[in-house]
This record gives structure tokens, sequence and C-alpha cells, in this order.
């Protein structure tokens, strides 16, 4: 295996005395690990965090075999460490790409909409800034992984008017007229999705939120993979401290 390419870096763990095993999300081949040999060392570390942009060579004699990785920095999310909702965001956002992908497998489009993320985070730190692309990225990434929730029509009339809720048991659209008398049992739509306004009110944001991760945790960071979870709890309760 002989690989050069770009990649979002996305997890960095010690390995051995010195090393680190990484991986990064590629947009051609998909989850890429590897193993960066003094990967722990004072020049390496600020290379090897989460969200930066890396321009990665992986070397390995078999396909059976962790490729030995190095690696050259592009863009640095270093700004973003030293804001605390913007570096929860990415520490979720990241967790959640490394948990849940497999490795080798292309999903260009999860690589432009993770892009397109750390692009929102780097520009306005603050969440309204870029808390519609967190959520459209999680959309996404449910959809590519089979889960994808229906927002196209409403799941008991099949008309495409008034949506207003999703049910938290199909991921199907309900319209407000037949979410009448259960709308508690509902999950809101977010007034920007599917599409809409990018500057939402804090109650739309804290919305969208509750509904991409009530199937994120229902479908996906299940069992052994829900340590991530944690990540996104944390983000959760900083936005919420942030409105109140």
């Amino acid at each position: 295996m002989h690989l050069t390419t770009r990649a979002i870096l996305l997890s960095a763990r010690p390995h051995g005395e010195h090393g680190s095993v990484v991986r990064a999300l590629t947009r051609d081949d998909g989850v890429q690990p590897g193993y960066v040999r003094c990967g722990r060392s004072r020049s390496l570390r600020p290379v090897l965090q989460p969200g930066n942009i890396v321009m990665g060579e992986w070397r390995a004699r078999t396909a059976e075999q962790l490729p030995a990785l190095t690696l050259e920095l592009v863009d640095s999310a270093a700004a973003l460490h030293g804001e605390p909702l913007a570096a929860a965001a990415l520490d979720w956002i990241a967790a959640l790409t490394a948990a849940t992908l497999p490795e080798a497998q292309p999903y260009p489009r999860l690589y432009d909409g993770l892009t397109g993320v750390l692009a929102a985070l780097l520009a306005a730190p603050s969440a309204r800034g870029w808390s519609v692309a967190l959520v459209r990225y999680e959309l996404l990434l449910l959809g590519q992984l089979g889960f994808g929730l229906d927002l196209d029509h409403c799941v008991v009339t099949g008309t495409n008017d008034d949506l207003g809720y999703v049910s938290p048991r199909t991921g199907g659209a309900v319209s407000r007229d037949a979410a009448t008398g259960y709308e508690e049992r509902l999950l809101p739509i977010p007034a920007f999705l599917p599409g809409g306004t990018d500057t939402p009110d804090w109650s739309d944001i804290l919305a969208g939120l509750r509904l991409t991760g009530h199937f994120i945790a229902r479908d996906i960071l299940t069992d052994r993979r829900a340590a991530p979870l944690a990540a996104r709890d944390r983000l959760v309760d900083r936005i919420k401290r942030a409105v109140a």
C-alpha cells in the first residue's frame, strides 16, 4: 500500500512509548489509520490535533499491516481551541466521524461536509455561526450510513405541506395538522431544515441538536461505540449555558 493525499485528522491515540495511531478522513479513500513514529513529540503533537488538515503519506507492505504514516500540516484548527463552544463542537464532530465510519470506504460527501463544518467553525466561533452546518452534517452522516430521515413528506398524509415534526420511531416527517394532539411525542423540525435560514434562533439550534441526537444515539453510537456521546453532551450543555 502506498497512498499520498490530503486528509482531515480525526483522532490520535498513544501507541508504545513515543508513537501515535492516527485516524484521518480522506476524500477518495475514506478513513485511513496509520502509525506516526514519534507522534507524541513536541514537534508533532500540534500537528496531530483533530480538525487539522494534513498531507499524509501511508506506506505498508501488506493490506493487513498498519501503515506507517508521515504527514505535514496544511491548515491548522488550533485557533478553535481557545473558543470553548467551537472546541466542544470540534471534539464532537471529529469523535463522531472517527467512531462511525468504516475504514477505507470512500465517503466524499462526508469529507466535503466535514470540510464545511470546519470552515464554519473557523469563520464564526459562535454557535449561531456553525450550528446549522453541524446539524446538517449529522443528518448527512445518518443518511450515508443508511439511517437517513425522511423530511420530504408527511408519513401520515403523504403531503409535503406544513411539515413540523419528525416521528422519533420512524424518522419520517409529520405535518402540523396530523400531529395535533401528539406534539409532545414528536421531535420538532427546526426552521433551517431541510432548507431555510442559516441564522437560526436558539430554540431552533437546540431543536436541531435534539433531532439528530436522538437518531445518532439510537441507530449509530450504540453499545461499545457509545463513548463519543459524552463529547456531544458536553457540547449541548455548553450551548444551553450560552442560551441561559
